[in-house]
């Protein structure tokens, strides 16, 4: 299967979790700060429209995601979800009416140019569909027990970057192990229809991950400035899902001198990651409510 149509759904999805982003954040930093998890934060941003137009971003996100990983490998789709960043930034400036500095351009420049060099020059490639229960009963307990860990980490932090960028690292394995059940899922409809889809365990697994990842992720937005969370939340989803591509569903990057100009890129992506997330925390608003 080609490599446009993956990369067209998860650009869709990119730009919708972007959108979710702008509203999320905005409606996180209006209600009382916790300093311990607190499962009814969610029940105060239900209160808040802005906040449930952000989940319904989200959905759109998932449908799209879920688009993409049906026809695209995994270590395709959810690198491209570094976009977030320069996305979030851009329709955040376009909301406030506000021209975005040279620097920053040139950090989004960074971005999508390292983003675009890495891909092509690794040039991924899926090889099955399916992952065997075996092979994801060791998966799933390394995502439980690093995403537990961090989550604890930052829970006994007070709020500032190291409770954000923990809590941003787990918010990136929920979301990395939630890609890699709904890609296993996925194409369960085409295969048995509805009735496969819903009757397997995958299905409720990736509700379970992504359920988690939406409360850690808004304490992460509450736990401090964004130069800490967005960093570890962008480049970790990246860097768990390729390692979950290539453990479970045997996909493939190129080797050899090719991974000289992949480091380049991702080099390049996260400078330009860092310093999106500083210009944000600068421009945008307040980093902790």
């Amino acid at each position: 299967m080609g490599v446009l149509l993956p990369v067209l759904f998860a650009l869709f999805a990119a730009l919708s979790n972007a959108l979710a982003t702008v509203l999320q954040r905005r409606a996180a930093l209006t209600v009382p700060q916790s300093r311990g998890f607190r499962p009814g934060l969610v029940l105060d941003l239900l209160r808040r429209p802005v906040w449930v137009a952000g989940i319904l971003a989200v959905v759109l996100a998932g449908a799209g995601q879920a688009a993409a990983l049906a026809t695209g490998a995994l270590v395709l789709v959810q690198p491209l979800f570094v976009l977030e960043l320069p996305l979030a930034l851009l329709i955040a400036s376009l909301l406030v009416r506000q021209r975005l500095p040279a620097a920053v351009w040139g950090a989004v420049a960074a971005v999508v140019g390292g983003l675009g060099l890495a891909l092509a020059a690794a040039a991924p490639s899926e090889n099955r569909t399916h992952v065997p229960l075996d092979r994801w009963l060791p998966a799933l307990a390394g995502c439980a027990a690093a995403a537990l860990l961090l989550a604890l980490a930052g829970l006994r932090r007070p709020p500032g970057r190291a409770r954000a960028g923990c809590l941003g690292a787990a918010t990136a394995v929920c979301y990395a192990l939630t890609a890699a059940l709904m890609k296993d899922s996925v194409p369960l409809l085409a295969e048995g229809g509805a009735a496969a889809f819903l009757t397997a365990w995958q299905t409720y697994g990736f509700a379970l991950s992504g359920l988690c990842a939406l409360l850690l992720l808004e304490h992460a937005m509450q736990g401090g400035p964004l130069v800490a969370s967005q960093p570890a939340l962008t480049l970790g989803d990246a860097t768990v899902s390729i390692v979950l591509g290539v453990a479970l569903y045997d996909e493939h990057l190129r080797t050899g001198w090719w991974v000289l100009p992949q480091l380049a890129g991702v080099a390049l992506v996260c400078a330009g990651i860092v310093a999106l997330a500083r210009a944000e925390t600068a421009e945008g608003a307040p980093p902790t409510a």
